[in-house]
């Protein structure tokens, strides 16, 4: 980290105008992938109201209100829209579950990181070593896990465990971040982002929709590795400019939107404009690699390749519309007149660089 005093100029990126952050999104977002929707859709949608009542979860009226305005089975049928019913249900699910989840995470870290500890820890005995659950939401992940089991080879269910854990975890250190009074660097932001995007349990599922089981070196084969962090993190930051008002509002932190807006000191339109010029670089580059590689995998391949992309274009028509997110709607895309250009000093954060008109971070 550079200690030199240095003013840079940083230039808002040239967007196409527009008067709402929706519009500014809808506007300037790369979006190549059309719009599809599973056909049964509205039959997993009564399936997860069933099934959150079987356990309990939403006994309470706010925990109800909040999945009737985050619509979990919608995202499901707009990211997986050729899958069967039966693992639409499960992906629909366990969608409405990790919404659940993650926000009583919140809830109970922003009190104190630590207090999180019995939450995580039962998901984990749950996942790794196949526990009892002890709590309404740790019953509903055992079942979960259960379906998941049924309906997958031993090998498909051990990643998709693994990869629930992962995202367990990331939960701990998104709530230490949040607590946290020291500046949060881009990268570290954009790492802990990776962990609790919640997207990657869903591979498995993905290959489970296949006709057979992937080999070990489809699976490991650098591009679909590549692939697959492509998918996760175009899928999630096209969430993250949508929920920056919502997130800026409650005081969040783990966003792609609020940390080029603390990096760069500017106005939220203009940090909007900044990470959408990052996703629809990861998007074109998402489309390259996928083509390059197609040649090299087999029907199946392609198959969990693009079951994995299908989360990019489903997490953008599914956040545009989702009254989760409406506050984008109204909100205005008009940056301050004073916000043109910003200053900002080298080093005052971890990994800060030169910055030219136009570059990203």
């Amino acid at each position: 980290m550079s200690t030199t005093h240095e003013e840079i100029v940083i230039a808002a990126p040239r967007a196409i105008p527009a008067p709402s952050l929706r519009e500014l999104i809808d506007a300037n977002l790369y979006m190549p992938f059309p719009f599809q929707s599973n056909p049964h859709a509205s039959e997993a949608a009564a399936g997860v109201e069933n099934w959150l009542s079987k356990w309990g979860l939403t006994d309470e009226p706010p925990v109800a209100a909040m999945i009737s305005y985050t619509r979990p089975a919608e995202l499901a049928a707009y990211n997986s829209p050729t899958v069967d019913s039966g693992l639409l249900q499960i992906m629909a699910n366990q969608i409405a579950y990790q919404f659940i989840f993650d926000d009583q995470a919140e809830e109970v870290g922003l009190q104190r990181p630590g207090r999180l500890l019995p939450m995580l820890s039962e998901s984990v005995r749950i996942l790794r070593d196949g526990q009892p659950p002890e709590t309404p939401l740790g019953a509903a992940l055992s079942d979960l896990h259960q379906q998941v089991q049924e309906r997958c080879t031993p090998a498909q269910a051990a990643r998709w465990a693994w990869n629930s854990r992962e995202y367990v975890h990331g939960l701990l250190h998104e709530a230490v971040a949040q607590t946290h009074s020291a500046p949060l660097g881009s990268g570290l932001c954009r790492s802990i982002r990776s962990l609790i995007a919640g997207i990657e349990p869903f591979h498995p599922l993905c290959e489970a929709a296949q006709p057979h089981e992937l080999a070990q070196e489809e699976l490991r084969h650098p591009v679909v590795r590549r692939l697959g962090r492509l998918s996760v993190d175009a899928a999630v930051w096209i969430a993250d400019l949508f929920s920056a008002v919502k997130e800026q509002r409650a005081g969040g932190v783990i966003n792609l939107a609020l940390d080029y807006q603390r990096a760069h000191q500017c106005s939220l339109p203009e940090a909007i404009a900044l990470a959408i010029r990052r996703i629809n670089g990861t998007i074109r580059e998402f489309e390259e690699l996928y083509g390059d590689v197609v040649p090299e995998l087999s029907q199946s391949g392609v198959g969990y390749v693009e079951g994995m992309g299908g989360w990019i274009p489903g997490c953008y028509f599914w956040s545009r519309t989702v009254p989760r997110y409406a506050d984008t709607t109204t909100a205005s895309a008009v940056p301050p007149a004073s916000a043109g250009q910003v200053t900002r000093s080298r080093g005052t954060r971890a990994g800060a660089g030169h910055i030219t008109q136009g570059a990203e971070t």
